[in-house]
């Protein structure tokens, strides 16, 4: 029997864009645990950036995944069941607003921008959820990926802090719903790290430097550390958690 805590464990990774990014430093740690990885990559662009990773962690399904577009997540989850028949674990790091629209103070921005931000950020996790627990026929774990900008009117994060809200408030009520099936939903909520997508939120050095001022021990999140609370989350560790929001920001959500 292997020691590894993730060993056997089929998991789907979305979000991982290049190597600076939270969701393929969770995709190292479950990977160097024995899980078993499924990557998508969102477009032909991302693609160039992405595969190699994907072929660093040995992943065994490969595929384009923009979660607006139904057809694509149709495809991805009959992937799933017909090379794996089951899934174990969903991470989830996804967030995108129209730059007009995050850059706007809130009272201007666009319908459009809100509803984009809405359903990228929220209602893809809700829509993958559905198609996840016809897969996880002996429970499993689903993640995503919050701020603290949910919970405090923090910088110039704007719109996007009424996304993240609400995909919080999404994950508690997911857990009341898939816990019968023995299905657990947290959220991880990172502190400010230098990732492709934070590089649109104005001011972001700003909020870089304020942020380590804030911490505890004086320093800033890295995506290995997120990892491992990701491990956490989609391993054995945590059973018995659910409906969560999980900060990993060096103490900053207590001070800030």
């Amino acid at each position: 029997m292997s020691n590894l805590l993730m060993a056997g464990k089929k998991v789907l990774v979305v979000g991982i864009a290049n190597d600076k990014s939270i969701a393929y430093g969770c995709a190292k740690v479950l990977k160097a645990q024995g899980a078993e990885l499924a990557i998508t990559y969102l477009n032909d662009k991302a693609e160039r950036f992405v595969r190699p990773l994907a072929e660093e962690l040995e992943a065994d399904i490969f595929m384009p995944l923009d979660v607006s577009v139904p057809e694509q997540m149709d495809a991805v989850f009959s992937e799933l069941e017909s090379r794996w028949g089951e899934l174990d674990g969903v991470i989830h790091s996804l967030a995108f607003c129209p730059l007009e629209d995050l850059h706007a103070p809130i009272s201007e921005c666009s319908r459009t921008g809100f509803l984009q931000a809405m359903d990228i950020s929220c209602y893809s996790f809700i829509d993958m959820a559905a198609r996840a627990k016809r897969l996880m026929k002996n429970g499993g774990s689903l993640i995503n990926f919050s701020y603290l900008g949910s919970a405090l009117a923090t910088g110039d994060y704007n719109i996007m802090g009424c996304a993240k809200a609400a995909l919080e408030a999404a994950t508690r009520y997911l857990a009341r719903d898939l816990g019968p099936q023995g299905i657990r939903v947290n959220s991880i909520s990172p502190g400010t790290i230098a990732t492709r997508a934070a590089g649109g939120i104005k001011d972001f050095d700003a909020m870089l430097q304020h942020n380590e001022e804030m911490a505890c021990d004086g320093k800033l999140p890295t995506i290995e550390e997120v990892g491992n609370s990701c491990l956490y989350f989609m391993s054995p560790l945590s059973e018995g958690v659910t409906g969560q929001i999980h900060y990993v920001d060096h103490g900053v959500c207590i001070v800030g």
